[in-house]
């Protein structure tokens, strides 16, 4: 029983290619060829089909109007550049089968931003897509597909904040960019929200030549200004780093801070010998996992008559900043304590911009870092239900 086929797309088509044993008989150049003479067939016809139906509508009404030819226009595809015959008559062109006039195939466009996202910069698309096209791509059709992508990175940061959340996480994490003296640190500040559902969100982030409170207060105002105005808002979850500790009471001066256990226990661990980094770890971990705040008091009176003697600095780094570390038992639902005792959420997230900039060693400029960031995030938020990514990622792209 021979079995029917409705190809719908490129890759599928290509599968049936490699079904049917095509591949052996035709070289790449030969199927990509006969391909592009098939699509350009089938459009065309479609587009002449377009042209005899408006004229023989013009027929039965009152309207003037008559055939005047045709022009060139190119489109290019996943086969490559096809050249097409678009009909045409004197007020009527049917480019309306092109979808809107489009000049390359939304897929190409998806393979470009691709590109973008991965690290790759803008000189370099063309000639990495090559061996999938078939042939080049222009320099200003890699340029104008790259002004998409940074005008959605605009809107991003510039879209109001209507959303309401529980509990903001702030904190800045470093990356590396190429300049002409060699490798240079940016820090990425970050706000990220926890809605009352538990869905988690990255609001915003600013590239900043560090964690300076001006910076953050920048960072913050600007957050302010867009919506996030804290209301509903029970606990600020931070990094501790003293810019931002400053900056904080000057915009949200009323919302319940804590400190993230991940970045104080690093804290503390660098006033302990390596050999007893673990036994450390472990006292830390017994007051940040208590069951109750009466628990990690005790906890916490443990680690100091333990270390005391020893890493005297350790405990005084530990101490100075009590109320804060255990201000998150305030919550009432233990459930939630895993998620805002630290600043992980945001770490999570840097960790997979870091997977998919690897093989780029650092980031070549700031525009390729923004668009990184913002095709990462906007990924992870469409993944929690609070957004949409404008292309999609998955986890082996």
């Amino acid at each position: 029983m021979k079995r029917s086929v409705v190809i719908e797309s490129m890759p599928q088509a290509f599968e049936v290619i490699k079904e049917m044993g095509l591949t052996s008989e035709w070289g790449d150049a030969d199927y990509r060829v006969a391909g592009r003479r098939a699509v350009a067939q089938v459009l065309e016809e479609r587009m002449g089909d377009r042209v005899s139906e408006y004229v023989e509508h013009l027929g039965r009404t009152v309207g003037v109007d008559r055939r005047n030819g045709s022009f060139s226009r190119h489109l290019l595809t996943e086969l490559g550049d096809i050249e097409l015959q678009v009909p045409r008559t004197r007020h009527f062109s049917p480019l309306v089968v092109l979808r809107a006039y489009a000049r390359r195939a939304p897929q190409v466009d998806q393979l470009i931003l691709a590109c973008f996202v991965l690290g790759i910069s803008t000189r370099k698309v063309a000639h990495t897509l090559l061996p999938l096209l078939g042939e080049p791509l222009s320099a200003s059709t890699v340029s104008r597909v790259a002004r998409t992508l940074d005008t959605a990175v605009v809107a991003f940061h510039r879209r109001p904040l209507r959303q309401h959340y529980r509990f903001l996480i702030f904190d800045g994490v470093v990356l590396k960019r190429k300049t002409g003296a060699g490798a240079v640190k940016r820090v990425v500040l970050v706000a990220l929200g926890i809605t009352p559902e538990g869905q988690k969100e990255v609001i915003d982030f600013m590239i900043a030549p560090g964690e300076s409170q001006g910076a953050w207060e920048a960072f913050l105002h600007d957050l302010y200004g867009r919506g996030l105005d804290g209301e509903g808002v029970q606990m600020l979850i931070t990094d501790g780093g003293t810019g931002l500790r400053a900056a904080l009471p000057l915009v949200y001066p009323r919302i319940l801070p804590q400190r993230c256990w991940a970045h104080k226990s690093r804290n503390v661990c660098n006033y302990v010998r390596k050999a007893d980094h673990q036994a450390v770890k472990a006292s830390l971990r017994a007051i940040s996992h208590a069951d109750s705040l009466m628990e990690a008091q005790k906890a916490l009176r443990r680690f100091r008559a333990r270390w005391q003697g020893i890493y005297p600095k350790a405990v005084a780094c530990l101490l100075k900043d009590e109320e804060e570390l255990l201000a998150f038992f305030q919550i009432t639902d233990p459930e939630l304590w895993p998620q805002i005792r630290t600043t992980n959420a945001i770490e999570r997230r840097f960790r997979e911009v870091r997977r998919r900039t690897r093989p780029m060693g650092v980031f070549s400029d700031r525009t390729s870092m923004e668009r990184i960031l913002y095709a990462v995030f906007s990924y992870e938020n469409a993944q929690q239900g609070t957004g949409t990514p404008f292309l999609v990622l998955t986890q082996n792209s």
